[in-house]
């Protein structure tokens, strides 16, 4: 084959196409040009795929995810007479990050000493009015009998939760299904109907015809090292973006770190917490898990011993406001383990945040309940008719912009994957099961395996260490300024046109690194656009070039939607109003 002189002038991309597969390769690595797993390289199937199966399984009610708010909309809606189906990319009680909370709030008006409106305004004052204080009371206000619940079916006998989540689950016969990754939200009609996805242990690819689904998917990240959410990676929202729903709360930060010490060893961080039975945890309203630290290692260089104080969060002049009375934390930000997490010397010290303090851990995550899907009730409904959402999948702002009540994650989880179960039952009795038609099938089937079928592609992993070299630096996800953000815009946008369309799968695992890869990429967009335009500083968003606080122009939320012609759109939502 004889190769132009002007190749230099031919995109890798075009050439390769040209070239034709190993060929076009072979004449790259001739000329010095790189064809490793940092550059685009021959896809070497490891399956068949003419091998691959086909599975229908219906319901009445879809729950997708397995963590608590999975647990408790399933149940639910059995309860009120649907048929459910459970499923879940990872395993029943062992999803997300259900099992690294250790500590669940639950107001108790007998012995709380503080009304439930006196708890709403304590949130409201912390939240700096972020929050919607409609899934704020209703957290506290259910949380008692969530606990409860969760007493008689074993929750606090054990630090594993395998056994209590699967009580009653086994009592109803809930069929539940494991490591099926779903791809696909189905609609018809302006509903839902359904979804789609695949087996991650055998050849399948499975459809589920429903009449309504509950996405209780959690939130998700950019598989940061030292912070157990290395699986999420926001599925659930951007199958739902794709097909229309509303997404909001991606400018907000879960500031985590984890220990310098095991910078990357999830096991050693959390290894404390993961031999402690949860525990039930009182009022203790806070202002955490924000930017703070972030701003001092950006202003003073990285801390190179322990501080005395809390997690290092010395006030600091000029960086994040605080609002009077949440000046200092009471305890370590993050500590959900009731205080009984010690680190040296007898100091409290919260999971994975002990010692010498390593940034980027929950790198691509907002504060609990602050992003997802736009609900349009309080009864966690989205724009799709038939399409509900729980716990972190719900951008219910139930605490709002900054982390404000201890265990009121895991709380707010159970509360709302309860009310979204009952509710898609009572809708899904109104509703017939639709066919998902076999044309719809075919589209989503070549969709889900286009990474197995690429001849040549783009690592996912690749891909991925690509993606968190772009946004995990402190100064573009946590301290935030335009150029340096659109910046960032413009390197992930190259992701999304040119690298998301190549990457590659020989098997079923990286298969399900593909999808995750192009979530993520998805969700960086996101969180940069939501970043650039609110053009202040408040809670776990901080811009250094709009340092305070502009509640004359910025008391809303910012809300992200597909627009007809595919292009990503961003609009506000009054703090006082539901969506229109």
């Amino acid at each position: 084959m004889k190769i132009s002189k002007n190749i230099e002038k031919i995109s890798r991309r075009n050439f390769l196409a040209i070239a034709g597969g190993a060929a076009g390769l072979a004449a790259l690595a001739s000329m010095g040009l790189p064809t490793g797993n940092e550059a685009c390289h021959a896809n070497i199937r490891q399956i068949d795929i003419d091998k691959m199966s086909l599975e229908n399984n219906e319901a009445d009610v879809l729950v997708v995810g397995s963590g608590i708010a999975g647990l408790f909309a399933a149940v639910k809606a059995h309860d009120a007479g649907a048929r459910v189906l459970m499923v879940s990319k990872g395993r029943l009680g062992s999803s997300g990050q259900t099992p690294f909370a250790r500590g669940i709030f639950a107001y108790d008006p007998a012995t709380a000493g503080i009304s439930l409106d006196q708890f709403v305004k304590k949130v409201c004052l912390s939240a700096l009015e972020t929050n919607n204080p409609v899934f704020t009371r209703q957290m506290a206000q259910h949380s008692l009998a969530r606990v409860k619940e969760l007493k008689e079916w074993g929750f606090f006998d054990s630090p594993l939760y395998f056994k209590s989540f699967n009580k009653p689950i086994g009592e109803r016969k809930i069929r539940v299904m494991e490591r099926v990754m779903l791809t696909h939200l189905i609609k018809k009609n302006n509903r839902i109907i359904g979804a789609a996805g695949f087996s991650l242990d055998e050849i399948k690819i499975h459809f589920f015809p429903a009449k309504s689904v509950v996405l209780c998917t959690g939130a998700g990240g950019f598989k940061p090292n030292g912070f157990p959410i290395c699986d999420l990676t926001h599925d659930g929202t951007m199958m739902a973006y794709e097909i229309g729903a509303k997404v909001t709360g991606k400018e907000w930060n879960d500031g985590h770190p984890g220990n310098l010490k095991n910078p990357a060893a999830v096991y050693d961080q959390w290894r404390q917490v993961l031999d402690t039975s949860p525990s039930i945890l009182g009022i203790n309203a806070r202002h955490d898990l924000g930017v703070d630290l972030n701003y001092k290692i950006y202003m003073a260089g990285p801390r190179t011993k322990e501080s005395r104080s809390p997690g290092g969060m010395e006030p600091i002049e000029g960086g994040p406001y605080r609002p009077p009375g949440f000046e200092h934390p009471g305890s370590p930000p993050g500590d959900e383990s009731g205080g009984k997490n010690l680190g040296e010397k007898g100091k409290k010290s919260p999971p994975g945040m002990g010692g010498i303090p390593s940034g980027g851990a929950s790198a691509g995550m907002s504060i609990h309940k602050s992003e997802g899907l736009v609900p349009v009730n309080a009864q966690g409904a989205s724009n799709i008719p038939g399409l509900y959402a729980a716990g972190d999948a719900l951008g219910s702002h139930m605490s709002g912009g900054i982390y404000t009540q201890v265990g009121s994650s895991l709380a707010g989880s159970a509360v709302q994957g309860s009310i979204a179960g009952k509710a898609s039952a009572a809708y899904s009795k109104t509703m017939k099961l639709l066919v998902i038609p076999k044309s719809k099938q075919l589209i989503i089937q070549e969709e889900i395996l286009a990474p197995l079928k690429r001849e040549q592609g783009y690592s996912p992993a690749w891909v991925t260490q690509t993606l968190q070299g772009i946004m995990i630096p402190n100064f573009v996800l946590y301290i935030k300024k335009e150029p340096i953000l659109k910046a960032a815009l413009a390197y992930i946008e190259e992701l999304r046109d040119h690298h998301k369309p190549m990457l590659r799968a020989a098997d079923m695992h990286e298969l399900r690194l593909a999808h995750e890869t192009s979530n993520m990429i998805l969700n960086a967009e996101m969180k940069l656009r939501a970043s650039i335009m609110r053009k202040e500083s408040r809670c776990s968003h901080f811009r250094l070039d709009y340092p305070n606080m502009d509640t004359k122009n910025w008391n809303a939320w910012i809300n992200i939607y597909k627009d007809s012609g595919g292009k990503m759109k961003l609009e506000k939502q009054n703090f006082d109003n539901w969506p229109s």
